[in-house]
């Protein structure tokens, strides 16, 4: 068993005091440490965003979003995602992003580093160069970042590099920069509050001997149970001498604290000795500044007399001017109104005189037209006349022809020979194609004649084109197909004809084992007028027109092919040209020989 000391229980008797002290001090110190630690969190959030917004960006207008990044698993970034849901920066919502490693830093627009995670300064400088990126750190070494923050008790001081700020090409607010720390104003600043704190460890101080004072005595009460528990003593004696060391270390530090505090207080006198020197300054200047204050006031009340005089002139003025004006305007308006009446006599005069010779010209145009109408519509009626009667008298010895060689070919057939048997059926076929041809002009002829229009829904009308064409069609495998078709106005049996003939043309009119495929579509046009119109389009993939016929296919009985490979009277064209112009539009055409032809007409909307 080891026999302890006196000296040993001395130290026993320390460390228990020190051990019970650092206890109660914790306890009490904890609490209020927590929650400056949790205002500190706040303001160091806080300044970051006036950091932000006080500093310009070149490409501000090119951002949809303000990025703010954090460097290192640092608690910082919930605060700032905490504020960024409260505050916008340049009113633009704010986006927190976390880097673990420098490398990795890029598209933020600031940067905010503290220096507890130990980041090479020089490198993460050297990583953001040239990408316009604001640094902010914090307790780093003066003059080593853009804006470095400084812990300062339980708030924070800020410096600024105004160096490092214009080589990326920042500008930074007048209030930024006045309220930042230079040399000798950081360090009156730091010791305020240096000294503010001396004068809280000596109130801890007094408290804590008046704990040990008290501690004591309960100390000595226990020594006798404090030893007869050897075994015990044995075990930690090893871990009090440690202990003993540690408070050794800690009683050096607190002189070093405490010269340091004497090094503050003596630099704060120095700057209070300067700031008095410069209070009498301004005093001085302040003075000087009131002098010539009412200097300038004795030539303010001077300009204001004068100023008074100048004003009631310049109304005298102005009144006189307002009854010149009023007189000259009077005499212009004068002038003007017999102006008017002179030029409003003469154009009187000569409009009535105008009139009168329009009207003996209109009358005698009148009679021109009046007269002209009457003969055209005589003319009119004696060829609908003739055409009736010419196609009703060419087509009865036509049916006379063909009832005869009907009538040959039956009773005869076996008395004539191959030549005979030949001759009678072109002689039919031509008495059939001329009755084809009579029957071609006669509707010709009655084209035009309907005037009462009705609304057309196109779309149903091709769908019974179609159908009316169903063999033609089907014989050939022929493809019909429209799209965006209108509703018109028009002579239902008239348009009917004019798609008809286009389609079979289509159908007709292409080489052999070629698939016919025609496309009907529409669409709204204006002319020069702003008349509106429905421009058709009627495409096939034909033989096509040559250019140099082109010209005169709308001509009536005009054939490009001879009948032998293409059947046809060469009217139906100009069937289509006369329904389209009698409806009041136009048609044309456009077309490449093999690839096929486009038939585009126009109807009134």
């Amino acid at each position: 068993m080891i026999k302890v000391t006196n000296k040993y229980s001395l130290d026993i008797k320390a460390v228990l005091t020190f051990l019970l002290l650092s206890f109660l001090f914790n306890v009490s110190v904890q609490a209020q440490e927590t929650n400056n630690e949790e205002i500190k969190r706040l303001q160091r959030s806080i300044f970051i965003f006036n950091f932000t917004q006080q500093v310009s960006w070149s490409n501000l207008d090119n951002l949809d979003q303000f990025k703010i990044g954090v460097l290192g698993s640092d608690r910082t970034i919930i605060d700032l995602k905490s504020l960024s849901q409260k505050r916008r920066i340049f009113n633009k919502p704010v986006n927190i992003i976390n880097f673990s490693a420098v490398k990795d830093i890029e598209d933020i627009q600031v940067l905010y580093v503290n220096n507890k995670y130990n980041y090479h300064i020089e490198s993460i400088l050297a990583q953001i160069a040239s990408k316009n990126i604001l640094l902010i750190t914090e307790d780093y070494n003066y003059n080593t970042s853009m804006i470095n923050m400084v812990n300062v008790a339980n708030y924070f001081e800020y410096e600024i590099n105004k160096q490092s700020l214009e080589n990326e090409g920042f500008e930074i607010a007048e209030s930024l920069d006045n309220n930042a720390i230079n040399s000798s104003d950081k360090w009156k600043l730091l010791y305020k509050d240096a000294s503010k704190n001396l004068n809280q460890t000596k109130d801890s101080s007094a408290l804590q001997e008046e704990i040990i004072k008290n501690s004591e005595k309960e100390i000595l009460d226990k020594t006798k149970t404090i030893l007869d528990k050897n075994n015990v003593i044995d075990t930690i004696s090893t871990k009090l001498n440690d202990q003993k060391n540690w408070i050794t270390q800690l009683n050096k530090y607190n002189k070093i604290q405490n010269k340091k505090i004497e090094d503050r207080i003596a630099i704060e006198k120095q700057l209070e000795q300067i700031i008095n020197s410069q209070i009498d300054t301004l005093k001085s200047q302040s003075q000087t500044i009131k002098e010539s204050d009412d200097k300038i006031k004795v030539q303010n009340d001077f300009l204001t007399t004068l100023y008074q005089d100048i004003e009631k002139k310049q109304t005298i003025l102005e009144q006189n001017d307002n009854q010149i004006s009023k007189l000259k305007l009077f005499n212009y308006l004068l002038a003007a109104l017999v102006l008017l009446t002179l030029i409003a006599c003469y154009s009187i005069y000569r409009m009535y005189t105008s009139n009168k010779r329009l009207l003996r010209t209109l009358k005698q145009k009148n009679t021109v037209i009046y007269n002209q109408t009457k003969e055209l519509a005589s003319q009119n009626k004696e060829l609908e006349q003739f055409a009736y009667i010419t196609s009703h008298d060419l087509k009865e010895p036509l049916n006379t022809i063909s009832g005869l060689i009907v009538l040959l070919l039956d009773e005869y057939e076996d008395k004539l020979d191959e030549d005979g048997k030949m001759s009678l059926n072109f002689i039919n076929e031509s008495s059939l194609r001329m009755k084809s041809l009579i029957d071609s002009l006669l509707e010709y002829s009655r084209l035009g004649k309907i005037k009462e229009y009705n609304p057309i829904n196109t779309t149903h009308l091709i769908e019974a084109i179609k159908i009316d064409l169903g063999s033609m069609i089907s014989k050939s495998k022929a493809k019909v197909s429209s799209k965006n078709l209108p509703v018109i106005t028009g002579s239902e049996i008239e348009i009917r004809l004019l798609f008809q003939n286009l389609i079979s043309n289509g159908i007709k009119f292409i080489d052999a084992n070629t698939t016919p495929n025609i496309m009907i579509s529409c669409v709204k046009t204006e002319d020069e007028e702003s008349k509106e119109y429905w421009q058709f389009a009627v495409t096939d993939n034909g033989i096509g027109i040559p250019e140099n016929y082109q010209d005169r296919i709308f001509a009536i009985f005009q054939r490009l092919h001879n009948r032998e490979k293409f059947e046809g009277t060469g009217i139906g064209l100009a069937h289509c040209k006369k329904i389209v112009e009698s409806h009041g539009g136009k048609i044309w055409l456009t077309s490449k020989e093999g690839i096929g032809t486009t038939f585009y007409f126009t109807i009134p909307a």
